[in-house]
């Protein structure tokens, strides 16, 4: 069997979407890159989306937070592989929770609440309009299909 035979596995990976009470978004800095992400990360083989999201932010924060529904999966490939994104909804985190993240300092610098109006500033296009959308799912109750992170809608 060839490559072509084995058909697309695209790399796979979930993150999160924390707003505060003005509905500025929660990024995180990663120390391995210039720009800034949601938190969360790739999947592990037999993980499921939910499941990876979890071990990430319990990763990345030092605790344990639930997670809500599924906002937006975007089929986002890139130059290299194909690529697939899913983002759940985690809601607002109270000062008592922000006092207790302690971040991996091998993997994250900083976190920060930005304006959605903000986001092209410290994120790469492709993630802006991904969380734009999840945004737009949160607010509308639905979980939206992306592809590139622009809504697709039934013709």
């Amino acid at each position: 069997m060839d490559e072509a035979d084995e058909g697309v596995r695209p790399e796979c990976a979930a993150g999160v979407l924390f707003v505060d009470d003005e509905g500025h978004v929660l990024l995180v800095e990663p120390t391995y890159k210039a720009t800034w992400e949601i938190p969360g990360g790739r999947m592990e083989a037999g993980e499921t989306p939910r499941d990876a999201c979890a071990r990430e932010l319990q990763e990345e924060f030092g605790f344990e937070l639930p997670l809500g529904r599924l906002l937006v999966v975007d089929w986002a490939p890139h130059v290299r592989e194909e690529r697939v994104r899913f983002v759940f909804d985690g809601g607002m985190l109270t000062d008592d929770l922000l006092d207790k993240i302690e971040l991996p300092p091998h993997e994250l610098e900083s976190w920060a609440f930005v304006p959605p109006e903000e986001l092209f500033v410290m994120m790469e296009p492709r993630l802006v309009r991904r969380v734009t959308a999840a945004l737009g799912a949160k607010e509308a109750g639905a979980t939206w299909y992306l592809e590139n992170g622009v809504p697709v809608t039934p013709e």
